[in-house]
Parts: C-alpha cells; structure tokens; sequence
C-alpha cells in the first residue's frame, strides 16, 4: 500500500476543488459549442459534425457520463484506448489477445460482458484475456462500475458493448451509404475498413462491416526493453517480440422493422485474431525469453484465436408505457496453437503436438420494463437470464495420441426491480434476483441457488443536486475451468467449494448546474464498500499438501473499498475533465490459508488521476483533443496471485494528443492526427501482470506487460 495514501488523497480532492471551474467531461457540448451561433455557415458545420460524430462511440458509465465519439478523437484500436480514463475502470493487456477490464481491481472474470445481447464470459487462458472484440465497430458502451442493482448480477459490475447499425448511421432521405476508414501508426500497425448499409425497402435495412489490422512489434517507451533492476534485456532492441499478427473483424446485421412498435435484428460477427505470438501473452517479453532459453524451445508460436457471434434481438413497445427486449445468442470462441516447437528440443516432444480450447456460451437475455401509477409512479424493471457454459479441449500430440476434456455450467436468473417514486424528489428502488447455478465440472458436481435483495435510495434537491445510497447482495457460483489447459482435466476435486456471495455498499453524491459561468458544471463522488465472502482463488495452495499442489478454494473474504471522483466545467466550446479513483482490496483469510491473510488483488492499481481537454475551432472545422492518465506506485506488499518477489507497481503518466479536421468544403471527409503516449513514458498498467517471481527451474522472472511507446496515427474517413 502507499505510505500515506489519505494525505495524496486529499491533496487530489484539494485540486479537484479548485480545478472546479476549469474541468468537465467530453460528451455533446462539441456539439452545442457549434450550434450556440445562428450564423448560417455554423449551422452548416453542425451538420457535417453530427455526420462523423455518429460513427463514434457513446460511452456511459455509472462513475461518470462521457458523451459522443470519444473513439473517433481516440483513434482507438484497443478498448484500452476508449475506457482507461473513466474512473473505476482499467483495461490491462497490451497485446491483441490481452484485453482484459477491470472494475476496481476485479477482473473481468468477475463482470457481466455482453456484445449486442450475446454473453461474453470465457474463461479460455489465464495468460490472456477474456474479451476479444475492435473498438472501431462499437456503437456504445455501458459501464455499470459495481455491483449496484440486481438486473445484471455478478461481482464487480458489468460492461455491455452495442455494435452499430443501418438505422443511426443514415443521414435523412438516404437509402445506402458507405463508409472507408484507413488508419496508419507508426508504432507499428496499420489498419483499414470497409463499411455498406441501407434501406432494402421501407422495412427492411442491413449493415455489412469489415476491419483489418496489420499489426507488428512495437517499440517500448524510451526503446528499451528493461528488467527489473533498470538494465537493458540482452538480446532486445526495444522492440516487444510476440505481437506480430493480423486481426480481421466481420460483421453483418439485418433489422426488420414489422411496424412502428416491432424490431426484429439479426447478427453475425467473425472475429479472427491469428500470429506467430508469445508464450504467454499478458507476462511480457523479459519473462518469455527467460523462460524459452531455459527450456531450448521457440520464442515465438504459430497461434489463432476465433471468435463466432450469432444473436437474434427482438424488441417491442406495448401497451402505452412498456418495453420488452429478447436477445438470443450463441457465442463460440477457440484458441488454437501449434505447440510442435516443443520438439526442437528431445527432452520434450512428448509435449509437442497442437493445442485447441473451444468455449461456447449459448442463452437468452428478457428485459422489460413498464412505468405504472400516476401521483406515485413506479418504474418495473424485469427479466430473466439464461446462460450455459461448454468448454471442449483437446491436444493432438505428435506421438500420435489425443487429449480431451469437457465441462459445462448454467446459470438461470429472473429478476425485479421497482424503482418508486414520490414526485417529491425522493424515490426509493428495491429490487430482488432469484439464481440458480448448476455446474459439471473436475472441481465440482453440485447446483447453487440463491435469493439476493437490493435497495436503494435517492433524493433530488432542485433537480441539480442527488444523493443516493444503496446495498446490493452478491453472488457468483464456481467456474469451470480454464479451456485452454485442458478444460480442468488437471483441477483438483473440491466438493465442498461454496459460492462467492456478498454486499456492494454504496453512497454518491451528484451535481449538475450552470453556474460559475458555465454551459455546465458537474461534480460527483461515489464512495463504496464491496466484502466478497467465501472467495475464491483458483490457486490456493491444497492445505497438508505440497509446496505445488494447487486447487481451487474458498480462501477467505475480501473487502474491496475506495470511491470514484469526477468534476466538470464546460464553456463554449471549449470542454475540461478531472477524475481521481481509488480502489483498495484486503483478504481476511481463513485458518488453512493464514499465509494469505492481507493479500491484495493482484490486479489493483494505485491511485489513479485522469484529465482531459477538448476545444472546438469551429471557424477552421478542427477539434483539438489532449488526455492524460497519472497512476501513482504502490508498494511492495503480498498480493493474492501476483508475484512472488516484488509484488511494488511503478507510477507512471501518460499523455496523448490528437487534432480532428471536418472540413466543410468535403461533406463526409474527416482527417485525424494524434500522437499517444507523447512523452514516450515506459510502462505496463497496473491491471496488468507486473512485478518479480520465482520459478524453481526458471530463477527470477520478471513480469512486465510493456505498453507501447510514443505512437503517430494518422486515420482519414470518408462517408458517402
């Protein structure tokens, strides 16, 4: 932990407060800013903006709201690019494979994900991440940061991405339009795509969608691949070997209005991720080359991910206040690697063979919602979910013999939530879940099911000031096993594993006025408190057994608490942010693991600071964009999972600026230029694999995500 983290927290609190009057978030206000002239030619230049700010990406979060086509100023080809600065929220990885979110410090593991309805929970590779998806195709994104009602379940939150469509990207009288994108980074890939849409007739209207990414070894901060002590790695170059690869993203959606109240959507994505990479993705190149060395065996292996997306999404408005959508989905991911290298080296060709985990999650998703009552009006929330898990494994060895294991869980929800309000400025939102979670797996064979509440309670002052408090109970039934490992073929047995249940405590304050000169001021805080009981750690050392005898067990309970602060000013046109989160985890662990007691996540960062600054020159049609993260060190100190060594996270702070040209002479045309990472600052997330272990063959090992260094993009659109 910091050394004084209350004294650094105040200090931030001290500066947010006087940053007050210079800091909001982006969101619509690039916008408003053109349009507050009734000067015709500014008139003209809201509708060229509005034309290319659809293509971007509106991203909510329950921290903080931050608008409008942040990606398209971003230029993202990360997600890490699109969520890093909202507060609560990180992404780790590096690499194409390794995209990995966390809500305060819990990782995506323990989030709802969905993309367009269709669950996206896999557990396939500890060395990778759970989420494959390019951000350019993204429509929206909805950030729950917590557990904070009972629709969406699970630990820490949820994340639902919303892909786009014919329908928002249409300008008025338009049947078909099109859309070509090429984007160049010198640090190092390049990219391109292609995009059709339109009306088949007055009811009928499709999307097709098309990305590819060429992506090469990028160089790190300061060019230099460093270990542990500030030495440069022999044998390196700056360059992070493993990253070279092609990612292609195909999309297709047919919308079928049946009338004014009905839609019916269908979709299907591709999405292919295939190169010769590393090892192990998300431990960075310092430990990959340690360990290959040692072993004799290939630094780099021929790998494919895959990812097939099918959803069917009915929506209707019935009656005069309801609103029902269905969303059903199948979802198939593999990971395929040809491990044949291992037989370079005689000691190990009984491991050589090619290597294949397939997960598919397959369910239905029913949300409703219906506004009853007059003097007091209650807002129902209903639905229910169903969603099963299958993991399929097999290995091919060379020796001629094959490998295979399965395993499958369901889990089932129906939900209620009424949020009742008194038209006085105070509302009150109860809200109950019933789960039933039925698992096959190595480690247990059993069905969990449980009741879990949540109340909340809000009060408006004049509609510019709210204040709210809620608790929401927890719940989350063991998982199957990692796919890619062998689809727990090699788990322990662990009958007695009860689930993870809990309480997220919640407090916020909101505020939004125009005062001290603004268009809008804003400021808020959120404070919580989430205690995990019963959690689990799928590497718990198995008590009287050996020193590297794992299985996967309740440990103890885990208390996770901090807050979220942001603040905002917008003026004109010109739009400042500042956030500042801190989220802090400790175990108290059980008698069998006392050795634990006092962990933190691994994934947890130290304090994290974020701003931003927009400003619109809309006589010359530029908007000029500059965003800046700082997260502060922690400390040496026993972390659950993370490093054996040195488990100390460095600071870092990184800069990125970007210049958007919408010129008004080419209806459709937008050029952007950016730089990321602008003072080419060394360094790996936090919510990434960091620190120093040890391998008893391998010796020290140091793990470092190395995050690219200073990065030149140049993207050119055109919208037709």
């Amino acid at each position: 932990m910091n050394s004084n983290p209350f004294a650094k927290r105040a200090i931030a609190l001290a500066i947010s407060s006087i940053l007050t009057s210079q800091i909001v978030y982006a969101n619509e206000q690039e916008t408003k800013a053109i349009n507050s002239s009734a000067d015709p030619k500014k008139t003209e230049q809201l509708d060229n903006v509005e034309r290319v700010q659809v293509w971007g990406t509106a991203v909510k979060s329950s921290s903080v709201y931050m608008g409008g086509a942040e990606i398209a100023t971003k230029q993202a080809d990360h997600i890490s690019d699109l969520l890093r600065t909202i507060p609560g929220v990180d992404v780790g990885g590096a690499h194409s494979l390794n995209q990995r979110i966390t809500i305060r410090s819990m990782d995506d593991k323990d989030l709802r994900i969905t993309i367009d309805g269709a669950n996206q929970n896999t557990y396939m590779y500890h060395h990778m991440g759970n989420l494959q998806i390019h951000a350019d195709i993204l429509k929206s994104v909805d950030i729950e940061v917590g557990s904070n009602s009972v629709i969406n379940g699970g630990l820490g939150g949820a994340v639902h991405f919303e892909t786009k469509e014919a329908k928002d990207l249409l300008r008025d009288g338009e049947a078909f339009g099109g859309r070509i994108q090429g984007t160049y980074a010198d640090n190092a890939s390049s990219s391109y795509s292609l995009t059709g849409y339109g009306q088949l007739s007055d009811s009928f209207d499709f999307l097709a969608y098309y990305n590819f990414v060429d992506r090469d070894n990028y160089t790190v901060g300061g060019g230099k691949i460093l270990d542990a002590d500030g030495n440069e790695v022999p044998g390196t170059d700056g360059q992070v070997r493993g990253l070279e690869g092609e990612v292609n993203d195909a999309l297709l959606k047919l919308g079928w209005d049946v009338n004014a109240n009905q839609r019916f959507e269908l979709g299907y994505e591709a999405y292919q991720d295939k190169g010769n990479y590393s090892y192990r993705p998300d431990m960075g190149l310092a430990t990959d080359t340690a360990i290959t060395a040692a072993l004799e065996v290939p630094l780099l292996w021929p790998t494919k991910f895959t990812r097939d997306t099918l959803t069917a999404n009915y929506d209707i408005n019935w009656g005069q206040s309801s609103q029902l959508k269905v969303a059903l989905f199948g979802n198939e991911s593999s990971l395929n690697r040809d491990e044949s290298g291992y037989a370079k080296n005689p000691n190990y060709v009984a491991w050589a063979g090619e290597v294949t985990g397939t997960a598919t999650n397959t369910g239905i998703h029913v949300l409703g919602n219906s506004l009853l009552g007059e003097s007091i009006e209650h807002e129902l929330t209903y639905g229910l979910d169903v969603v099963k898990y299958k993991t399929d494994y097999k290995n091919a060895l060379l020796t001629g013999s094959v490998e295979s294991a399965n395993e499958e869980a369901i889990n089932s929800a129906i939900f209620i939530e009424d949020r009742i309000d008194f038209a006085n400025g105070f509302a009150v939102i109860p809200g109950l879940r019933f789960d039933n979670y039925d698992i096959e797996s190595a480690v247990v064979d059993d069905s969990f099911n449980q009741f879990s509440a949540a109340l909340a309670a809000e009060y408006a002052f004049a509609n510019s000031f709210i204040v709210k408090i809620s608790s929401t109970q927890l719940f989350k039934g063991p998982e199957i096993g990692e796919v890619f490992t062998g689809a727990g073929s090699g788990d322990t047995a662990n009958p007695d594993i009860d689930p993870e249940t809990g309480f997220n405590h919640e407090l916020a304050f909101a505020y939004d006025d125009s005062v001290f000169g603004a268009d809008t001021f804003t400021a808020g805080i959120t404070l919580f408190n989430t205690t995990i009981n019963d959690f689990i750690y799928d590497w718990a050392n198995v008590p009287g057994g050996g020193a590297r005898d794992y299985w996967k067990d309740n440990i103890g309970d885990m208390t996770i608490d901090g807050f979220e602060f942001y603040t905002g000013y917008a003026l004109g046109q010109l739009n400042l942010q500042l956030t500042y989160s801190v989220a802090e985890s400790e175990l108290d662990a059980f008698t069998d693991y006392a050795n634990l007691d006092g962990g933190r996540l691994d994934r947890q960062q130290g304090d994290t600071l974020s701003a931003s600054a927009d400003y619109i020159f809309s006589d010359i049609d530029l908007a000029l964009h500059w965003d800046m993260l700082m997260v502060d060190d922690l400390d040496d100190g026993l972390a659950i999972d993370g490093p054996s060594l040195d488990n100390s996270k460095m600071s870092y702070a990184v800069h990125n600026l970007s210049l958007s040209w919408l010129p008004q002479q080419v209806n459709g045309l937008s050029v952007i230029l950016g730089i990321d990472n602008v003072f080419d600052e060394f360094y790996a997330s936090q919510s990434s694999h960091t620190g120093v272990s040890f391998h008893p063959r391998f010796g020290k090992l140091y793990l470092m995500d190395y995050e690219p260094g200073r990065n030149v993009k140049a993207t050119i659109a055109y919208q037709f």
